[in-house]
């Protein structure tokens, strides 16, 4: 068995395999109840007074002190019963309260474990992966996902069963308990990111929710605020989430777009935490062109700080043209949606995301946030009375092609002469007109070759021979 749970995006894999086991969640729910409940500023006091485990009350005791509270939240998938109810017992094992909350968007629950004033949030969910999967990932108070470290302490506390002999009994075990409110409390939310003076009469919105999380919220969301909204993939199952729909499938909507002659289509994964757009000739937006719109109305409201956005090396480089011609600096953090939240915290800047859709508005959200992105655009929109295919012509994009190889292992790429030459022949071909970039996925037996120049043919060839030379060798 690996001695490893946390990937680039919390805990993932195979449903009922490890590390997604009943067994191991229930771990995982015991360390993250101490962890988080002996990092809180809040109970600090209580660990001074009481021999018992912080956050806990004793019935000895005439101090009553604050009992830790941890939120749970889910997406649609058939392993998440199985999974939510692991991860309660662990949780009220270590003596902290669990609040469940059923389906909610990934940014919902962070939200939630905010508006609530709880210790932690967790999500239980896989994200844009097939039903088979789940993971789990962790916000603290503040609704920021774990640092690093925190996220080793939880995994050094699994495999060291060092807290093992931790058993509160009697009135000392955790209580979990469900709320049936949080839905209207993110709608309520959301809805007030829009402004007042604006709304969505007029616009037909085709939406697809992936038959994930965000099923039951967002319509409502862009309902109330007054389109009209046809609906697409609402119908969770526990087997179908993701599957040839959502952000991962956005073509489903692109052809609704045009059949219904909407003004605009949107997709959502699984999680609800990406956004890919379709403009209302039935023309993909990905989120580096949502990035460059956004940027470009906060930088003409100067609400853009340090006129500076935060993507990835997966961006596009047009977009780095494009908004360079603007004034604007585009700095790249690493894959990942926490990476670029981590360097927009570090440095003040408020506007980031990636290209696969997840967007953060940092003013707003803690964490990327799909309704949240399609609403901004949806502002744009009627702001200046112009059609998405008019709009996104400001951002112009160069041809991207990405090939995903299936490995049986993650070697370092420049270990293998071979794949390293490779690379180096594409980059050389590519010159300074060019880009290519090659990772492993966090969360996948993949290795992802991005390669992206003015020559569309010539970045296909190129693809096709950096992937040939991984497949040959780490197939």
């Amino acid at each position: 068995m690996s001695q490893k749970l946390f990937g680039t995006d919390g805990i993932r894999g195979v449903a009922n395999e490890f590390p997604m086991t009943g067994e191991v969640v229930m771990q995982v729910g015991r360390a993250v109840a101490h962890v988080l409940m002996n990092n809180s500023k809040l109970l600090k006091d209580a660990a001074s007074r009481s021999s018992v485990p912080i956050g806990l009350k004793s019935l000895e005791s005439n101090k009553p002190v604050r009992r830790a509270k941890i939120v749970v939240g889910k997406d649609t998938r058939l392993s998440g019963y199985m999974i939510e109810q692991a991860l309660a017992s662990g949780i009220c094992s270590m003596g902290a309260d669990v609040i469940l909350i059923g389906p909610l968007p990934t940014p919902g629950v962070a939200f939630v474990t905010q508006s609530m004033r709880a210790d932690a949030g967790v999500m239980i969910s896989a994200s844009h992966n097939p039903y088979s999967d789940n993971g789990i990932k962790i916000f603290s108070a503040d609704g920021f996902k774990l640092p690093d470290e925190m996220e080793a302490e939880i995994e050094r506390l699994v495999f060291s069963k060092e807290i093992d002999k931790n058993r509160p009994t009697a009135d000392l075990v955790g209580k979990a308990f469900r709320i049936e409110d949080v839905h209207g409390r993110y709608l309520v939310f959301l809805k007030s990111l829009f402004p007042k003076e604006l709304d969505l009469l007029g616009l037909r919105i085709v939406l697809d929710c992936a038959n994930g999380a965000a099923y039951k919220v967002a319509p409502l969301v862009f309902e109330e605020l007054g389109a009209e909204v046809i609906k697409r993939s609402v119908s969770p199952d526990g087997l179908n989430i993701n599957n040839q729909c959502g952000a991962l499938h956005p073509e489903a909507v692109t052809a609704a777009t045009v059949k219904y002659r909407a003004d605009i289509g949107i997709s959502l994964d699984g999680d609800g935490d990406r956004c890919i757009l379709s403009d209302e000739n039935g023309e993909i937006v990905d989120g580096d062109q949502i990035i460059g719109l956004c940027t470009l109305q906060m930088l003409k409201h100067q609400a853009l700080n340090k006129n500076t956005v935060v993507t990835t090396p997966m961006s596009n480089l047009g977009l780095e043209l494009s908004l360079r011609e603007h004034g604007v600096t585009m700095v790249r953090a690493q894959v990942g949606d926490r990476n670029v939240v981590e360097t927009m915290r570090r440095n003040g800047f408020n506007l980031g995301g990636e290209q696969s859709g997840h967007i953060i508005f940092l003013d707003q959200s803690t964490t990327g946030d799909g309704i949240i992105a399609a609403l901004k655009v949806l502002e744009i929109m009627k702001r200046t009375g112009k059609p998405l295919s008019e709009l996104k012509k400001a951002i112009q994009l160069f041809p991207q092609v990405r090939e995903d190889v299936k490995v049986s292992r993650k070697d370092p790429f420049e270990s293998h002469p071979d794949i390293a030459k490779a690379i180096a022949t594409a980059q050389a071909a590519l010159d300074s007109s060019g880009r290519i970039f090659v990772r492993y996925s966090g969360t996948e037996p993949v290795a992802r070759v991005m390669v992206e120049g003015k020559d569309l043919h010539q970045i296909q060839s190129l693809s096709r021979m950096v992937a040939a030379s991984i497949h040959k060798i780490l197939a």
